[in-house]
């Protein structure tokens, strides 16, 4: 289902968009404070660099109110019309839902954003070995 080579398979999984052969973040752990958005500055495998330009995933924002209206959508939806609780319960169930998914909906709109404007090449890591670029 998640194969190599897909947009959506660079955005769950944060991996570099030209080449997917490694993750733009320096850490794995999402829930690290100081490293849930620390980017390495570039590919070692392809050499792009992720930060195209100052700013650039200011964009990012406007992905990730897309991205955490559809969290809050699916809390209201389960804790409201599947549990059954009330409004102000099902408000609350969206609050936590966007508290403790703060970072997945970051980084997700990160990974969504840059995906915007970088095609996956498969031969980018072997041009890039083959240019003797470090």
């Amino acid at each position: 289902m998640l194969k190599k080579g897909s947009r959506l398979y660079s955005i769950l999984t944060g991996s570099c968009p030209r080449c997917q052969q490694e993750s733009m973040y320096t850490s794995k752990n999402l829930y690290h404070p100081r490293k849930t958005l620390k980017m390495n500055e570039t590919c070692s495998h392809c050499g792009i660099r992720y930060k195209m330009e100052p700013s650039f995933f200011y964009g990012a924002m406007y992905v990730s109110y897309a991205v955490g209206t559809a969290f809050a959508v699916a809390a209201f939806v389960i804790s409201f019309l599947f549990i059954g609780t009330g409004l102000k319960t099902a408000f609350f169930a969206i609050m936590g839902t966007l508290i403790v998914f703060m970072p997945v909906i970051m980084r997700l709109s990160r990974n969504i954003w840059i995906n915007f404007f970088v095609k996956y090449d498969p031969e980018a890591g072997k041009k890039h070995q083959k240019a003797g670029i470090s």
